[in-house]
């Protein structure tokens, strides 16, 4: 596995990594598909989606409380299935998770950038800067953990703060006021599965709080720091996506705001700002998308080198220089390079969101049956956690089954081959090392 160094990450490091995957593309393009499913209620599915993730995070920190781990996600399930089927299945599904994730920002970070060009919604060139920044990214991680941590932290200043103006300043240039917060009535449009669609999306939107336990064995005092940087990182997000929320509900109408699904904030911006909000939005989307890939890729290459020390997933040299963790950087870099080339954003999104709830159902099951007395876990709020769970994707594959069944195809094919892939590599290894 790659050589991991103790105290080389502090907590407001850790933050900034937990902030800089979740605010990325879950703000700049998320909200626009929220929108879409929940319509002008859709701040407030934004809110219960950070209550639901608040209750996920509950387990993570009980977790990470008791067992810091570079391997974070990887090795909780280690702790409560043990190396087996389980395990490697559940951590796969967080790992791609996580590349859908990159792929997401990346594709994010092109919409918004062309947005200061002429150019169509459909141009080539939002693939193309896509890779660009996944490939650039690459290379900020290649140099270390210093440089990560210096770089997250003052990108999630810049960005957060930009976020935070643009909000503030849209609200007050609208004349927003509480009164305003809560719509007149309803829309009939609107159903029940439609709101619980929404915050499949509105979930995914905060997941990235779980990358913060893939740096536990490098964050100063990760027995308290871990949980901590989560449950700060929670609420700053939490803060920030409801007043952008607001900001973009009050400056445009919800079908203005879904026509530009891909780039709300931007086009928000237009009325309140004029140009310069424009520019000004539009750069601070940029900054928000490198941080949130950076911070991403950094996460997910110390799990997967944790998969491969476990013998649990593969792992092939191909040559490279080097250790496992720095290759895992480039593997994980090539996926997501391909997805963002052939996925568009509602795609990416759907399919991250699905792997994401059934990878988190599987965790909190695997805390409550076999972990809770040990790390002390209140089971309540784990069974309640799982219920939700169920519910909001069960909610969300009925939704995207009516409306884009390919993508429920290719779902459920690629869980099919996860799967049954895990169980022949596991069957195999154990064949060899019995011979």
């Amino acid at each position: 596995m790659g050589k991991y160094k103790k105290n080389s990450l502090s907590l407001t490091g850790a933050i900034s990594l937990g902030t800089g995957v979740m605010i990325g593309a879950a703000i700049f393009a998320l909200l626009g598909q929220v929108a879409e499913l929940s319509g002008a209620l859709f701040p407030f599915i934004f809110l219960v989606g950070a209550i639901i993730s608040g209750l996920s995070a509950y387990a993570y920190i009980k977790l990470s409380n008791a067992y810091p781990s570079a391997g974070g996600i990887a090795m909780y399930l280690n702790k409560a299935y043990g190396k087996g089927l389980t395990t490697a299945f559940a951590a796969l599904l967080m790992a791609f998770a996580m590349i859908i994730n990159q792929s997401l920002v990346a594709r994010t970070f092109g919409s918004y950038t062309l947005q200061l060009f002429d150019v169509g919604k459909n141009s080539p060139w939002i693939p193309t800067l896509g890779v660009s920044l996944l490939v650039i990214v690459f290379i900020i991680n290649i140099l270390g953990n210093k440089v990560v941590d210096r770089v997250s932290f003052i990108m999630a200043i810049v960005k957060i703060g930009g976020i935070v103006i643009f909000a503030v300043g849209g609200l007050w240039v609208a004349g927003f006021s509480l009164s305003e917060a809560v719509p007149k009535g309803v829309s009939n449009d609107y159903s029940t599965i439609n709101y619980l669609g929404a915050l499949a999306l509105a979930i995914l939107s905060y997941a990235g709080f779980t990358t913060i336990t893939n740096s536990g064995e490098e964050i100063v005092k990760p027995h308290k720091n871990v949980g901590r940087a989560i449950v700060i990182s929670l609420i700053i997000c939490t803060v920030v996506y409801l007043l952008v929320a607001f900001a973009v509900s009050i400056n445009l109408s919800v079908p203005k705001i879904i026509e530009a699904k891909d780039y709300s904030l931007a086009e928000a911006s237009k009325p309140a700002f004029g140009k310069y909000g424009l520019w000004f939005t539009v750069g601070i989307a940029i900054i928000a998308t490198v941080s949130s890939v950076l911070a991403n890729i950094f996460a997910i290459s110390r799990m997967t080198a944790m998969l491969t020390s476990m013998k649990l997933i593969p792992h092939r040299h191909f040559g490279m220089p080097g250790n496992v963790q720095q290759h895992m950087l480039v593997y994980t870099v090539v996926i997501a390079i391909v997805l963002t080339i052939f996925f568009d954003l509602s795609r990416i999104a759907s399919l991250g969101a699905i792997l994401y709830l059934i990878m988190d159902v599987i965790i909190q099951w695997g805390v409550f049956k076999h972990l809770r007395k040990e790390i002390k876990a209140n089971g309540a709020i784990l069974l309640t956690t799982i219920v939700l769970d169920f519910v909001v994707l069960s909610a969300f594959i009925w939704n995207k089954g009516n409306t884009d069944l390919f993508l429920i195809a290719v779902a459920m094919i690629f869980l099919l081959l996860v799967f049954f892939y895990e169980k022949w590599f596991l069957k195999t290894n154990s064949n060899n090392r019995e011979n």
